[in-house]
């Protein structure tokens, strides 16, 4: 992720949420049809059955947000644990529907709208609120996704950061003042 000095919070979270967004596409990537439904145990979720939480937590988050209570009464959050999308094409459908939600609702705000007051299950939240208590649920997942594909993929796997034995030559880069390309 690249930095960039701002201090408008808007402007440094649009980012950070795309980065989330890439970071999770990335892995999925990786693993096979097949492994999109893996579980390490029956306690566990699938990458499947976590994708179609996440979106289904966004499409009820961030549809008429901030106006509207982030808790829709259509949503049934326990179903978004069963029944997993069936191909890669309608769960990737789905993580792109639950994204462009967030994406579209993120677009207009200025940071003038951050003080602002927004309800999720009924509770208070200002508007900034809001948004840091869905990047720290949706980065907690994306995490879950990475973790799933990491050991699946085991050996095979592509560092999706800086690669197990590269932060050597990135901290040097760094310490000469120079952005690292890695």
């Amino acid at each position: 992720m690249a930095l960039l000095f701002t201090t408008s919070y808007l402007d440094d979270v649009r980012p950070l949420v795309a980065y989330y967004k890439r970071l999770g596409e990335g892995a999925i990537a990786q693993v096979s049809d097949a492994d999109l439904t893996a579980v390490l145990d029956p306690e566990m979720n699938s990458i499947a059955q976590i994708v179609k939480h996440i979106a289904g937590n966004m499409r009820s988050r961030w549809t008429g947000f901030p106006d509207a209570d982030g808790e829709k009464p259509d949503r049934h959050r326990d179903t978004e644990f069963e029944s997993p999308p069936a191909t890669r094409a309608q769960l990737m459908a789905l993580w792109d529907q639950g994204w462009a939600c967030m994406f579209t609702a993120l677009d207009p705000l200025t940071d003038a709208d951050l003080a602002r007051e927004t309800f999720i299950r009924g509770e208070r939240h200002s508007v900034m609120q809001a948004i840091n208590r869905q990047i720290a649920h949706y980065s907690y997942h994306v995490g879950q996704i990475v973790f799933l594909a990491k050991h699946l993929q085991s050996a095979q796997w592509q560092s999706l950061s800086v690669p197990r034995g590269g932060s050597a030559g990135f901290n040097m880069d760094v310490a000469a003042g120079r952005k690292s390309q890695r």
